[in-house]
């Protein structure tokens, strides 16, 4: 494991499953969290030692988040009410979407094309992982977005690009989630779904977290893109 301090990119963890990755999974965490939230989760998914991946681990900006009373934390952007949605941070999404697009460029330079990339997250991370997934320009491997919701999402049908029209999305929701609320989840899986995306929807009997059998069911998903890239 290592920490890229490398200047113009997010600070990140790596963690390899082995040498030479050939695929890689990049992997947002959650408001006020780190980079560190899921890298424990990396041995439990139990992937095969080929292909080796590298998982990245980014930490989101510290900045002031205004439904936490201006406390700064790591965001990837600004949140305003409890519902999300009301009235949402536009231009922060936006640049966190740019920050992400980084990551992803610095992997096509060390030789691992976006085809060979998941994007991944959760909760605000979540939101990240649908938000560029759906605009960015090269077709990813597939996307996993856990506990979050679809940001911006009356823009996401003008905005989207055909790249990833057919790339497989994993979306996952705990039915007691008090945080992102099951019909915010629903809502996006909804409108992604009518706009013909590939979405395969878990729900699991948990609050806003992750559960074993929801580990067990991402690891299948990535065994399933990950082999065909």
């Amino acid at each position: 494991m290592t920490s890229d301090t490398t200047p113009d990119l997010l600070d990140c963890i790596e963690l390899q499953t082995g040498p030479q990755p050939t695929h890689a999974v990049i992997w947002m965490h959650g408001l006020g969290a780190d980079g560190n939230d899921f890298v424990p989760i990396v041995p439990e998914l139990r992937l095969p030692a080929t292909p080796a991946v590298r998982f990245v681990f980014p930490n989101a900006p510290v900045q002031p988040v205004t439904i936490n009373g201006g406390m700064a934390m790591r965001a990837w952007y600004d949140i305003f009410n409890r519902d999300l949605v009301r009235r949402e941070d536009a231009p922060g999404i936006q640049r966190s979407e740019a920050a992400i697009r980084a990551l992803i460029a610095r992997e096509n330079a060390r030789g691992i094309p976006t085809s060979r990339i998941v994007l991944a997250g959760f909760s605000q991370g979540c939101a990240m992982t649908l938000h560029t997934g759906l605009r960015l320009p090269e077709k990813l491997a597939g996307m996993v977005a856990l506990s979050g919701y679809l940001p911006l999402l009356d823009l996401a049908a003008a905005e989207r690009h055909q790249a990833n029209r057919d790339t497989p999305i994993f979306m996952a929701h705990g039915t007691y989630d008090p945080v992102v609320e099951l019909p915010r989840a629903t809502a996006s899986r909804d409108q992604l779904q009518s706009l013909g995306y590939d979405v395969r929807w878990h729900d699991y009997p948990m609050p806003h977290s992750v559960c074993a059998q929801e580990v067990a069911d991402i690891a299948a998903f990535l065994r399933e893109i990950l082999a065909g890239g």
